[in-house]
C-alpha cells in the first residue's frame, strides 16, 4: 500500500471519529469505548500493513 493512501486513510478516519465525538450526543463512557475500539482497530490495521502482525484471517473467535 503507497504511504499517501495510508495517510489518507488515517486522515478520512480521524476526522469521521471526531465527527462522530463532536455532532453525535452520546454519554461519555460510550464515546470512550467507540473510540477505543477504532483506536484497537486502526492500530491492528497497521501492524498488518506493515507485515508485523499475520493475516487477521488467521484469527478465529469462537470454534
Amino acid at each position: 500500500m503507497p504511504l499517501i493512501n495510508l495517510v489518507i486513510v488515517l486522515i478520512v478516519v480521524g476526522v469521521l471519529l471526531w465527527l462522530v465525538n463532536t455532532y453525535i450526543p452520546m454519554d461519555r463512557k460510550i464515546k470512550n469505548i467507540l473510540n477505543a475500539v477504532v483506536v484497537i482497530g486502526v492500530v491492528l490495521w497497521l501492524l498488518q500493513v506493515f507485515g508485523v502482525m499475520g493475516s487477521l484471517g488467521s484469527i478465529r473467535i469462537g470454534r
